[in-house]
């Protein structure tokens, strides 16, 4: 199973910051785009979510707006 996780968020979002931080706690490797400041990801962003919301957690092809530790773990079959 793919589990490729894609995270697009911004440097002042708390729950960017958690999301991130869970994913080095974990182990888990991680691609970041920030959207302050690469539009192009911002559109692919908004096209995926209809909405600016960060962050935006893609793992495979699962999309998921906001952090839910409990959620991603189940997501990434890890404990949370």
């Amino acid at each position: 199973m793919d589990k490729t996780v894609t995270i697009y968020s911004t440097p002042t979002c708390h729950f960017c910051k958690m999301a991130k931080e869970f994913f080095t706690e974990k182990g888990v490797a991680f691609t970041n785009f920030d959207v302050s400041q690469d539009a192009v990801k911002r559109e692919e962003m908004i096209k995926m979510t209809g909405q600016l919301g960060v962050p935006v957690i893609v793992i495979g092809g699962d999309v998921m707006v906001g952090f839910d530790r409990e959620r991603l773990a189940g997501k990434l079959g890890i404990a949370a």
